[in-house]
């Protein structure tokens, strides 16, 4: 199969394979970015779900204006904006917190509570979502302030200053739990 960025966006290739292809490629990103948003493991699967569902029912309008990846992350981050603003969502989080726990877990939710324990990644989740979603996509998924902007669909010069402005609030975090930085 060839690389997602490869393909393409012609009747050569099914829908389906380029829909295996994202979900192979972009899985993990789509669902730990929106985890960045709700905080909620259950709720950012739901939302990558939602997103290759999206992506599955609208390849044909996809344009190249954009890579696959720009494409994916603003998809998911609109899905994890309504979910916020959704008032399911505000009466059920609370009550995830009194769910009962299972003593068995896969080794993707073991590793994913194991960084979710994290001082680094608690205090990254501190932050504000403006601030953090910034931080996420640059530091942890290596994206470009050019990429970031398309993603967000904000300014170049405003994604910098998010970018300052939130690692100034990540290095005062840090200080305050006692997290050695550079």
């Amino acid at each position: 199969m060839p690389k997602i960025e490869e393909l393409p966006l012609n009747n050569m290739i099914s829908k389906e394979e380029t829909l295996i292809e994202l979900m192979d490629s972009y899985g993990d990103m789509v669902k730990k970015l929106a985890f960045t948003y709700v905080k909620d493991l259950s709720t950012a699967e739901d939302i990558a779900q939602d997103v290759f569902i999206s992506c599955y029912y609208n390849l044909h309008q996809f344009e190249e204006r954009s890579s696959y990846k720009t494409w994916i992350f603003r998809i998911t981050i609109n899905k994890s904006k309504d979910v916020l603003k959704s008032s399911a969502f505000k009466r059920l989080l609370p009550m995830k917190k009194f769910a009962i726990k299972s003593n068995e877990k896969n080794p993707e939710l073991k590793l994913i509570d194991k960084d979710r324990r994290s001082s680094v990644t608690q205090s990254l989740m501190s932050l504000n979502p403006k601030y953090r979603t910034i931080i996420y996509m640059f530091y942890y998924e290596g994206l470009k302030i050019k990429e970031i902007s398309e993603i967000t669909q904000l300014n170049e010069n405003t994604v910098k200053t998010r970018l300052s402005r939130g690692k100034e609030q990540l290095k005062k975090e840090f200080e305050r739990r006692g997290i050695e930085h550079e």
